[in-house]
């Protein structure tokens, strides 16, 4: 259907239906106002008339009246008068009627009778029963002189239907509407013929526009849409551009996906794949495969990769962790049996709505193999533990007749006795500071092997461990002067391994003091956020900068060495708290400012 009809038969059928509708509207108000004015002027003229009767002949009346007879007045009504009054008894009887005698039923149910019984003032519209004629009713209560309602004076006025009232004037009106109709429908064709050429041309410029031909020739055929035209050329030129651009964004991602050595995945919210790079079908043996009819799960039989991908879009935020692929790397048929390590980084795919919200429709996964460096690891781990053991045992011999050779010095007369304590002063200080670090490699390479029994893990209470803590270190706290403040609720309890949670504060602890100034403060605090269990420990010493607090918890790093080795740290005390952390699942923080002090808190999840 072209542009003309549609517009035609729509503005058409729109004028047909206001016209109905504005006449209908007119027809109904008239008639409402018709006998809204009728109304109010037969109010008008039934209070004329009590007035001129007078309220003391009402009364009179109605106490000589018999309900069941009429009485004789001296009305001005006469039978044949288009006003008809009826006085009516408080039990519905009428007491006198201007146009009937006989006949009359008992009024008591007629609308506007209940309504001034009621004393208010009644109105209604309807054929009269008594008559047969259409009329219009309006009532009022008549009280005696103590306010007591005697009865009802009624007033009627016999009025034509409002059809026969407009028939006169109804066929010009009709006469008139059917002229408006016919004009209007005009001007709608005029309309439509003017906006179907307008389109017309309109579409013949953007035919003629596609081959986006530099000269304007013929422009002056049709000069109101000039710069429609000019406008229309530079879109589809930027548009044919934007094209060009597209494609060649995509034949460089297509490059660079091609070229990575991780494997990429990339899935709608539903986790239906429509991206995979050559890595990634290679490495789960997808090979022809239809990879844009499988799911996730199908490709890659990997439950905890579905799970890291859906954690990673009911998140909305990016997620790392390691998996393993066992028997082919999930692959259908292979009977790989040794199976390799990945590091896994799911991100969601975030595009913003109308609204300017967030709206997550689908996922990334980036998978690097890690299965050499995991190897290397566990070589390295296994190299420190059996390091330590072998070396823990002579260094404790050394350190023990280091000392014994110390007291029997002291207390003998030799020449360069002070030469020779300050050697042995030298050795014990070292074996302590070799056992401190054996001590700490083998606490650290426990931790790392994950060698510990969840069954350790029990509910304790919070305030003891930390008393336990600051028992260790008290010695060293004294001496500097240093005062310990503990806010910790005493029915605070988690399911903990305390034995480490122990060892976690005291390294904290006596960071805290080795860093801090005499005669300074060292807080810990201990409570719940509701969903962590959370340590902190301040203290007002030196503090750490901001390119150090990084790397802080990393095994023998130092932020300042040689500070580090006067006071005796062995570079591993921060580093055996956060694998405490992650022991428990948790995570370990810090925050400082270079002079005032640092902040170390210790998360665990509830």
């Amino acid at each position: 259907m072209t542009i003309f009809k549609k517009s035609l038969i729509t503005l058409g059928s729109a004028v047909l239906v206001f016209s109905a509708v504005f006449i209908l509207s007119v027809l109904v108000f008239m008639n409402s106002l018709y006998y809204d004015v009728n109304m109010a002027s037969l109010k008008n003229t039934a209070q004329t008339l009590m007035t001129s009767i007078g309220n003391d002949r009402l009364i009179e009346l109605y106490e000589h009246a018999d309900d069941y007879n009429f009485v004789r007045l001296d009305f001005p009504f006469s039978a044949g008068s288009a006003y008809r009054l009826t006085l009516v008894a408080v039990s519905g009887y009428v007491v006198w009627d201007s146009h009937v005698i006989d006949g009359l039923v008992n009024h008591i149910d007629r609308e506007e009778v209940s309504s001034a019984l009621e004393g208010l003032e009644g109105f209604s519209k309807r054929d009269s029963i008594s008559t047969g004629m259409r009329q219009i009713y309006y009532a009022a209560p008549v009280y005696d002189n103590n306010q007591k309602i005697l009865g009802v004076f009624r007033l009627s006025f016999t009025i034509p239907e409002f059809s026969a009232r407009i028939s006169p004037i109804l066929i010009p009106f009709i006469i008139f509407i059917c002229f408006f109709i016919i004009a209007a429908f005009w001007v709608i064709i005029l309309y439509s013929r003017s906006l179907s050429a307008s389109l017309e041309r309109l579409v013949s410029i953007a035919q003629s526009s596609a081959a986006l031909k530099s000269s304007e020739e013929n422009l002056h055929v049709v000069p109101e849409f000039i710069s429609l035209e000019k406008a229309m050329r530079a879109m589809a030129e930027e548009l044919n551009l934007r094209i060009e651009q597209l494609k060649s964004e995509s034949g460089r991602l297509e490059a660079i996906l091609n070229g990575m050595s991780e494997a990429v995945f990339a899935a709608d919210s539903s986790l239906h794949l429509h991206l995979v790079n050559p890595k990634a079908g290679e490495l789960f043996n997808l090979g022809n495969l239809k990879i844009k009819s499988m799911t996730l799960l199908e490709a890659t039989h990997s439950t905890e990769l579905v799970d890291t991908a859906k954690k990673a879009i009911s998140g909305g935020t990016p997620i790392e962790t390691e998996l393993t692929f066992h028997t082919g790397l999930g692959a259908p048929g292979s009977q790989t049996n040794s199976g390799q390590h990945f590091q896994v980084y799911a991100s969601p795919l975030i595009s913003k709505t109308k609204d300017k919200n967030d709206e997550i429709f689908g996922v990334v996964l980036v998978l690097q193999e890690i299965t050499r460096l995991v190897k290397l690891e566990r070589i390295r781990k296994d190299f420190v533990a059996n390091v330590s053991h072998e070396l823990r045992t002579p260094i404790q011999l050394i350190k023990g007749f280091s000392e014994t050779l110390y007291d029997t010095l002291n207390e003998t007369e030799i020449k360069d006795k002070e030469k020779i304590i300050h050697f042995i002063g030298i050795i014990s200080k070292n074996s302590s500071l070799m056992e401190n670090l054996t001590n700490d490699l083998l606490i650290l390479s426990s931790l790392e092997n994950n060698s510990i029994n969840t069954r350790d893990m029990e509910e304790l209470k919070v305030l003891p461990l930390i008393g336990e803590a600051v028992s260790a270190v008290e010695y060293q706290a004294k001496r500097k002067q240093i005062e310990i403040i503990i806010d910790c609720r005493e029915d605070l309890t988690a399911n903990l391994y305390g034995s480490f949670i122990i060892q976690a504060l005291i390294n904290l602890i006596d960071n805290g003091i080795k860093y801090s100034p005499e005669n300074s403060k060292i807080w810990i605090n201990a409570f719940n956020d509701q969903e962590n269990l959370i340590f902190e420990v301040r203290d007002k010493g030196i503090g750490i900068s901001s390119e150090h607090l990084e790397r802080i918890f990393e095994r023998f790093y130092r932020a300042d060495r040689a500070r580090s080795r006067e006071a005796g740290g062995t570079g591993l005390g921060l580093s055996i708290v956060r694998h405490i952390a992650l022991l428990h699942k948790g995570s370990a923080e810090a925050e400082s400012r270079p002079g005032e002090g640092s902040l170390f808190k210790i998360k665990i999840p509830v």
